[in-house]
């Protein structure tokens, strides 16, 4: 699904992984943070594919919405999990939208 976002301003934060061959409670946590999102201040929607690269694309009203949620606990848990278990690498970006248009 697309998300349904404002009229920008706002920013998307970008995060591209490949996944581990440990895939013991990756699932569950994470519908638990696709969960923990939907509740945070600021969290505009998501859109998220995996085939060999994952690229889940999270959006947030601001940037102190995006670092309330990087010091959330239960997500510097799955971060924590993510880097010694679930995911052999990742990089995060964060970006300004400026504008977006749709069909």
């Amino acid at each position: 699904m697309i998300a349904k976002t404002p009229v920008p301003p706002y920013y998307a934060v970008i995060f591209t992984s490949h996944k581990s061959s440990d895939e013991n409670g990756y699932a569950q946590m994470a519908m638990r943070m696709v969960e923990l999102a939907n509740q945070a201040d600021g969290f505009l929607g998501m859109e998220t594919a995996r085939n060999e690269t994952g690229i889940t694309v999270s959006y947030w009203r601001d940037l102190d919405s995006i670092k309330k949620w990087k010091e959330n606990s239960e997500h510097l848990q799955a971060q924590k999990l993510g880097r010694e278990k679930w995911y052999t690498n990742y990089k995060t970006r964060i970006c300004k939208v400026e504008r977006d248009y749709e069909f």
